[in-house]
């Protein structure tokens, strides 16, 4: 292969009155070529350079050396140099020397373009026989030298990691600013082109354009220009478009942060391991990411930030098999060496999944520092960490550990300020250790369980598996919910449904058991409480009547806050006996379930007459008024009960002050139903009168609108006759029967009169009669008829009952048989 060349110079003018022309060319190269080349090859003296220079001013002057990309995608390597002034003055003299790379070539041996720099194949002048000899390869200069550059690099550290950040931005971003690096030797350009050239990835090295020298930085299309200080006026404030760096005064400060792949690359150049870039480059990751090249550097020695550490961290455990065994010892034992300063958490976390991916294929003796670094961690930092196991650390290193870590572990653990994640994870880190924290294990169980069940969500992946790793805090943990579900078992049962805690073995822990139960209870709800209590008594797994402290709790689980229907609480009485209910002191449970009972519902009548035999002696006497208010209310609505009615719930009211509105609604309901039973029965009613209590007038109101009373007036004159009279007694009377009566006269009693048939009210007439004149004589004053109704007497009389005559209604006062004349 023979690379296409041409030559070009500055002479005295030729035939088409040019002095610049291509003095030598490649046959074959497109005039395109030829026309970009012409605009980049072209050179300029400093400006201050003498008119005629000698030849050791010569040897001073800059060299052009330039690596462009055409616009057919094609490469031009060029070396121009200033060879003198002409004779006349006029124009200076210089030659430049190029080799063309077509698109997607590279040089030979894929040699970087840098590398042929100050190469002895570059010509200083035009080949004298007019055609470039044949040209194989460009062989790199010793100019080039490692040590030059590790020593400049050294001179350039404080830029360096710049100047990466802006190459690596190129690379990334189309858009991104050229570098300009201001130097006062062109060779100096070129040692910067090297430091990036080794350090970028190989394809971007090979596409990194440049060009060390040029008058004109604002016509240079290169990705890096090199200018002498005195053409780099004006390029600082040239907004995004350059990006200045000058060698020779203090680092930009407006730059962007330098990325961690150019500071790791800014390092290794500073401590001569360029040989660590190509290793770098064949390894896994992203072109830019740091974790290789730091993974490397830090397995050589050399000291990288905290970032990058653990960078090198997280890629290892991405790509565990991409370093060599001795290169993955000597990344482990920097990354364990002590430090100085506190350890960042990203970095502490990095290093432990670093120990968990990797820690089991490593030697004893270089995974116990790390081992021991990462338990110190877990001891010290706030942040949760997963640390090692025994099995990492040799014995030495955990005595060690033991007596330095053993204070602050137990402190730690009996902190209450540190909630309870944190001593959790101090006593797994003592119990690896062999640190004795026996005694602080109860202590912690309390907290925890009281944490837990103020706030199940609490629960998290640091309890899992307490089962396993801390038996004695599992243990003592259960013990104490187990207090806790005596306490408040609606409280343990919201955190089992949450939790995957349950008793095992041999552990009694009854209540706790219970509210297993009730937490595993199948959705929809319970449909029979009763079965449902002897489910979950049955769970604890302990006699009830050995412990009848077990009944409230599942009693509380099965209804919650609220009492069991009366007839669920006879029920538990049946099943469960006065004395187990007494022991238990659930006896108020099942006086509220009769309190609470509905009016309709004769079950809580019915239950307070079985607990007034079942504890004679148990309740107070506010609470016996009332289970005899309800009681009495059963007898009544039996038929039975002594006189005087009115008079002992009046004073069985007065004993159970302040009464249930549903005890009243059961009492007053059947007393009203009883007085309306039987009308005539004593003076009952008068009584009711007398007490003048709205809530008994509004219940006796409530029962005599029933349709019973309604289908039995329109049955039974004398029940209309009965209830006439005790209606209409005690006119005087105000107040609440005075509102009632009236109520009832008007709205109960008409309507049932006037649907009467004739012969039935004759009945209540009569009736009334027997009863004396002048109940009759009120009937007739009562239910006297209106124009209307005497015209509708006229007209077919009352009885709407179809094919039945309806005889004259008579009214009070006439005789029998006088034609009904008025």
């Amino acid at each position: 292969m023979s690379l296409e060349q041409l030559h070009y110079t500055s002479a005295p003018p030729g035939p088409d009155g040019s002095g610049f022309r291509f003095t030598a060319l490649t046959p074959g190269l497109p005039p395109s070529v030829l026309r970009e080349a012409e605009q980049i090859i072209g050179y300029e003296p400093p400006r201050n350079a003498p008119s005629r220079p000698t030849d050791a001013e010569l040897a001073e002057f800059p060299r052009a050396f330039s690596y462009s990309e055409l616009s057919d995608g094609s490469r031009l390597l060029a070396r121009t140099v200033y060879t003198g002034a002409d004779y006349s003055g006029r124009w200076g003299n210089f030659h430049a020397h190029a080799v063309h790379v077509a698109a997607g070539q590279r040089l030979p041996d894929r040699a970087l373009p840098i590398s042929a720099w100050e190469s002895p194949a570059w010509a200083v002048g035009t080949p004298a026989s007019g055609a470039p000899p044949a040209l194989a390869a460009l062989p790199p200069s010793p100019l080039l030298d490692p040590d030059g550059l590790v020593a400049f690099a050294v001179s350039r550290e404080p830029s360096l990691a710049a100047v990466f950040t802006d190459l690596q931005r190129q690379a990334e971003e189309e858009t991104a600013p050229q570098v300009v690096l201001v130097e006062g030797d062109s060779a100096d350009v070129a040692r910067w082109v090297a430091l990036a050239s080794a350090a970028l990835p190989p394809e971007d090295a090979h596409r990194l354009t440049f060009t060390t020298y040029t008058r004109r930085p604002h016509l240079s299309g290169q990705r890096i220009i090199g200018v002498l200080p005195d053409d780099a006026h004006g390029l600082g404030g040239s907004g995004r478009r350059y990006r200045v760096h000058d060698g020779s005064t203090r680092p930009a400060q407006d730059g962007p942060e330098p990325s961690a792949w150019a500071v790791a690359a800014a390092r290794v150049w500073a401590a001569g391991a360029f040989a660590l870039f190509r290793r770098a480059h064949a390894l896994a990751g992203e072109p830019y990411a740091a974790g290789p090249l730091a993974a490397l550097a830090l397995g050589a020695g050399i000291e990288l930030p905290p970032p990058h550490r653990a960078a090198a961290a997280r890629w290892v455990c991405e790509h565990p098999a991409d370093l060599g065994g001795e290169e993955l010892d000597r990344l482990v034992r920097a990354l364990a060496a002590p430090r100085e300063e506190r350890t960042p958490p990203a970095e502490t976390a990095a290093l432990a999944d670093l120990f968990a991916r990797v820690g089991g294929g490593l030697r004893a003796e270089t995974a116990a520092p790390l081992a021991a670094r990462l338990l110190v961690a877990a001891v010290r930092s706030p942040e949760p960490l997963r640390a090692p196991g025994r099995e990492a650390l040799t014995d030495e290193v955990a005595r060690r550990l033991a007596a330095e870590l053993g204070p602050e572990l137990r402190a730690g653990i009996e902190d209450p300020a540190d909630g309870f994640a944190r001593p959790l994870r101090l006593l797994r880190v003592a119990g690896r250790l062999g640190v004795d924290c026996s005694d602080l294990v109860p202590p912690l169980a309390r907290r925890l369980a009281s944490a837990l069940v103020a706030d199940p969500s609490l629960y998290g992946d640091g309890l899992d598996g307490t089962r396993a790793e801390l038996p004695a805090l599992h243990t003592a943990l259960l013990r104490e919910l187990d207090e806790a579900a005596q306490a408040g078992p609606a409280a343990v049962t919201v955190l089992l449904e949450r939790a995957p805690l349950s008793p095992a073995g041999g552990e009694p822990l009854p209540y706790l058991r219970m509210c297993v139960r009730a937490a595993r209870r199948p959705a929809g709800g319970v449909r029979d409480r009763v079965a449902e209590l002897r489910a979950v008594l049955e769970a604890a797994g302990t006699p009830v009547f050995a412990r009848p402290s077990l009944l409230p709790v599942a009693v509380r689980l099965v209804w919650g806050s609220t009492a069991p229907a009366p007839e669920e609480a006879r029920h538990l009485l049946a099943e469960q006996g006065a004395g187990l209910h007494r022991a238990a002191k659930t006896w108020p449970f099942l006086v509220t379930a009769a309190f609470n009972g509905r009016p309709e519902d004769p079950q809580a009548e019915e239950l307070a007459h079985e607990l007034l035999a079942a504890f004679p002696e148990e309740f107070p006497p506010r609470d016996r008024a009332a289970l005899l208010l309800l009681e009495f209310a059963r007898d009544l609505r039996a038929g039975g009960g002594e006189g005087r009615w009115v008079d002992r719930v009046r004073g069985l009211r007065g004993a159970a002050e302040p009464v249930a509105p549903g005890v009243l609604d059961h009492v007053f309901g059947s007393l009203a139903q009883r007085l309306l039973a039987d009308p005539g029965a004593g003076r009952e009613l008068d009584e009711l009168i007398r007490y003048d209590d709205a809530d008994l007038c509004s219940a006796y109101e409530r029962a005599a609108r029933q349709d019973a009373v309604r289908s039995r007036l329109l049955r039974e004159p004398e029940y209309v006759a009965d209830l006439f009279v005790c209606w209409n007694a005690h006119p005087q009377a105000g107040g609440s029967w005075g509102t009632v009566r009236h109520a009832l006269l008007d709205e109960v009693l008409r309507p049932a009169v006037r649907a009467l048939a004739a012969e039935d009210l004759a009945a209540v007439e009569a009736d009334l009669v027997r009863r004396g004149a002048r109940y009759a004589d009120d009937f007739g004053a009562w239910n006297r008829p209106g124009a209307l109704g005497r015209f509708g007497f006229r007209f077919g009389g009352r009885d709407g009952r179809a094919g039945k005559a309806s005889p004259r209604r008579r009214g009070f006062g006439e005789r029998r048989g006088d034609g009904g004349a008025r």
